[in-house]
């Protein structure tokens, strides 16, 4: 092989190589907002499906799921906002209502029935919607929608989250933990 060969080739193989690099900077790690955001109480989001019990008042005790405006429809108060707020806040906001001409002293309990899901994208064996179950991590969140495609990058996945009504993407390790809502993608190796 000549000089002129070998500077050819080495020249191609660096526009190459230079070419392919600003795709791998495009994903940032997660900032720290993403790991902060798993340790703290679960706040509402639209689609998550709440059982509200009031004690000794059946007509009121029922399933309401938070719309995509963020409210939940309740008897007697009309529009409660959830969006953002823990199970406490909410329950604490629908016995102050109910306490303004309705109920004594209501004694309101909230729990998620239902929580919104999760999508799982990209090298995966079936792409799509899947129910969030508290604990979850990346693998188990990959392992619903059929595990790894032959070409699929298994190191990391990113994940797309909502965290006080911003929406962020980061790099994260297969093993960290899912929120409900997330968006989690996998890519494509390179060889």
């Amino acid at each position: 092989m000549s000089l002129a060969t070998s500077r050819h080739v080495l020249a191609l193989a660096f526009a190459a190589a230079t070419a392919i690099l600003p795709g791998c900077s495009t994903y940032k790690p997660a900032p720290k907002a993403f790991h902060e955001a798993t340790i703290q109480p679960y706040t509402l989001d639209a689609g998550d499906r709440l059982r509200i019990t009031v004690f000794e008042q059946e007509g009121l005790t029922n399933s309401y799921t938070v719309d995509q405006a963020g409210y939940i429809a309740f008897p007697l108060i009309g529009q409660v906002p959830a969006r953002g707020r823990t199970l406490q806040q909410l329950e604490a906001l629908i016995a102050q209502k109910l306490r303004g001409g309705y109920l004594r002293d209501p004694d309101v309990s909230v729990e998620v029935d239902r929580y919104r899901s999760v999508f799982v994208m990209g090298e995966v064996g079936q792409a799509g919607q899947y129910s969030y179950v508290p604990g979850m991590t990346v693998q188990n969140a990959i392992a619903v929608a059929g595990g790894y495609s032959p070409r699929a990058y298994q190191g990391n996945a990113d994940i797309t989250r909502r965290i006080n009504g911003e929406i962020l993407t980061g790099r994260v390790s297969i093993s960290d933990p899912v929120m409900a809502g997330d968006t989690i993608y996998v890519r494509e190796r390179f060889f």
